[in-house]
């Protein structure tokens, strides 16, 4: 659930900062005529994540078990990937982000369409959406997988967003400064280990689809020292995914995702120009005007 927590927690985080962005710009610059048109983008990306979350959930249903394995495997070596991007481009351009969305902004509003303003706001916030989704289902797939709670995952993911929603209000209030650097840092490495044990439970997926080999030669079996249906077996199956009975395969997918990825993201947070990015504070407005 704390895994899922913190994905609600920072994918709402970013997208509650664009809202911010945008509606402080528009405030500021003395354009709030444009703001039902951002609130418009930010419903239609709302609407958009649930219906592909639904999409997701419904879809494969009434197919072979051998199919629903399949699809379920590669949507979370997908949602590994999204998840994997999401990480390296925040840390890498979070400095850049207000000035980017800035300038969007003045481009669609000079345009006689301001249905564009809408296009903004929907595919800067719908990108969060979208990812938190296929993430998330893939969290639920595993939870049902180990005949665990399919509900804890979204709890975990509303509360974070939530979360990310009250943290947003309080930057656009002034009343909190937010050090994205230090957010990023510590939230990026632990979602790498997320991501990688998604990614190991979408192998042993293709595993139990008969489209990888080895389903039944593990690597290491510790469920006689960490009870399956244990508290600690469920904590460590909430955070990491992972499973006191893990196939070689899975194993070596772990390994060679984590190794490399962590590697490069630390690599990225210390170079000069990264890390100035990735340490600057987002504060909020100085506007006191409601949005």
């Amino acid at each position: 659930m704390f895994a899922n927590y913190l994905i609600g927690l920072r994918e709402g985080l970013e997208a509650s900062l664009v809202v911010v962005i945008l509606v402080a710009y528009l405030v500021r610059s003395d354009r709030r005529h444009l703001l039902p048109h951002i609130w418009a983008g930010v419903a239609a990306a709302v609407a958009i994540s649930l219906g592909f979350g639904a999409l997701l959930t419904f879809g494969p249903r009434g197919l072979t078990f051998e199919a629903q394995e399949a699809i379920g495997g590669t949507l979370s070596i997908v949602a590994v990937g999204f998840v994997t991007w999401m990480i390296f481009w925040m840390a890498r351009s979070a400095r850049g982000l207000s000035g980017e969305l800035r300038g969007k902004i003045d481009v669609a509003a000079t345009q006689a369409k301001r249905g564009s303003l809408v296009l903004v706001a929907m595919l800067a916030v719908g990108r969060e959406g979208l990812e938190t989704a296929l993430f998330l289902w893939a969290a639920t797939q595993a939870a049902a997988r180990d005949n665990a709670s399919t509900t804890a995952p979204l709890l975990g993911a509303l509360l974070g967003l939530l979360t990310a929603v009250a943290l947003g209000a309080l930057v656009y209030r002034g009343t909190l400064r937010l050090n994205l650097g230090t957010f990023f840092a510590w939230t990026g490495g632990f979602l790498i280990l997320v991501a990688a044990g998604v990614l190991s439970y979408g192998i042993h997926d293709l595993q139990e689809a008969g489209i990888l080999p080895g389903l039944h030669n593990l690597a290491f079996d510790v469920s006689h020292l960490i009870d399956p249906s244990g508290w600690v077996a469920a904590l460590l199956k909430g955070t990491l995914n992972f499973s006191p009975a893990t196939t070689w395969l899975e194993a070596i997918a772990w390994t060679a995702y984590v190794v490399p990825v962590m590697f490069l993201f630390v690599r990225q947070l210390r170079r000069p120009a990264g890390h100035a990015a990735a340490s600057a504070t987002t504060s909020a407005p100085t506007t006191r005007q409601g949005a």
